[in-house]
């Protein structure tokens, strides 16, 4: 795991004060920025967005679809909390906190950005970050890559109409044409280009591991700028909210922890049931309990727009995920001892 990954949620906290500190004193920026905009696509964004997702998507290996079958207890736990769990009780989380326990907190307008913003969280299952989970609980590998290989397929198909019927249900209007827009910039067209060069580097079938680890490991500090750009313009575009508001982070942060540290508490303990091996119960419990944050940011600014709740939701959703996702895999290992070996 490298700096940047390791202290993700520091260069995220720094991001935050550095774009709202901009959007305080240079505000003329961002709103040039804010104008660059194609079919409710920003255009700087969309770039930024990209950076982040296709190092993550060259790393699917559509190869290992051919293993799905193989050890299918852990597989099916996961795709059981990424698909059938997990973006409902999101959004129920969202509708108690900000429909209830916060609703004297927020207005109306805002509460329903913020379910909105969790509700794309909780629809959008981890792809790359949880290559790192599972090394530093040693997973399994393989299996893995099984598991989010065919997480990403299903993604393709089952995000927009599952994010689309829980929207539906808030009092949002749901923008379809612009959903279904989002799904094919931000997760088809990323993982054909990313199956589009694994197929490059694998042309040469001695050496085509070696060459792909070296092409990562380049294009990789592209996705951790993008994403900290990313931060720092949402943030800029919302620094006057912010600054009057700033206790909405906090609120937002806590449905989020109670979501993921709940979802990770189901999922060890049907791991435990099922008695599955640590290596493959551990990876399965983390593809289940984060998020592809990335593809929630862009979709949120897609859908709702670069100043709305529902963006400021998506990147909250990045400052908390680091170092809960790190204190679960301290936990992970601490009790491995509890799974047959």
């Amino acid at each position: 795991m490298g700096i940047f990954e390791r202290y993700l949620s520091i260069w995220v906290a720094l991001a935050i004060v550095c774009g709202t500190i901009a959007g305080l004193f240079i505000p003329e920026f961002f709103a040039l920025v804010a104008n660059w905009e194609y079919a409710h696509v920003n255009l700087v964004i969309a770039v930024l967005i990209w950076l982040m997702i296709y190092p993550m998507m060259v790393q699917v290996d559509f190869y290992a679809l051919k293993d799905v079958g193989k050890k299918p207890q852990g597989l099916m736990l996961t795709l059981l909390v990424n698909w059938l769990i997990k973006p409902f009780s999101m959004a129920l989380l969202g509708w108690l906190f900000f429909k209830g326990i916060f609703a004297d907190f927020v207005d109306a307008q805002t509460a329903e950005q913020y379910i909105a913003g969790m509700i794309l969280l909780g629809v959008a299952p981890c792809t790359a970050m949880v290559f790192i989970w599972s090394q530093l609980t040693k997973g399994d590998a393989n299996y893995t890559l099984v598991q989010v290989s065919l997480n990403d397929v299903i993604m393709i198909f089952a995000f927009a109409p599952i994010a689309g019927l829980l929207l539906g249900i808030t009092d949002i209007t749901v923008p379809w044409p612009t959903l279904l827009l989002s799904v094919v910039l931000y997760v088809l067209l990323p993982l054909v280009a990313g199956a589009l060069t694994r197929a490059y580097y694998f042309k040469d079938k001695t050496n085509g591991d070696a060459r792909l680890a070296i092409f990562l490991n380049k294009v990789k500090p592209l996705s951790i700028t993008g994403l900290i750009l990313t931060v720092v313009l949402l943030f800029g575009f919302q620094a006057e909210t912010l600054v009057a508001k700033p206790l909405n982070i906090l609120l937002i942060a806590i449905p989020l922890l109670i979501q993921t540290y709940g979802i990770f508490a189901f999922s060890y303990w049907a791991a435990r049931r099922l008695k599955l091996k640590h290596n493959i119960a551990a990876p399965a419990c983390m593809i289940g309990t984060s998020n592809f944050f990335e593809l929630a940011v862009a979709v949120a600014i897609s859908l709702f727009g670069l100043h709305s709740g529902a963006a400021l939701a998506t990147v909250v959703g990045v400052l908390v995920e680091v170092p809960v996702m790190l204190s679960l895999v301290y936990f992970a290992n601490k009790t491995r001892h509890w799974f047959n070996e």
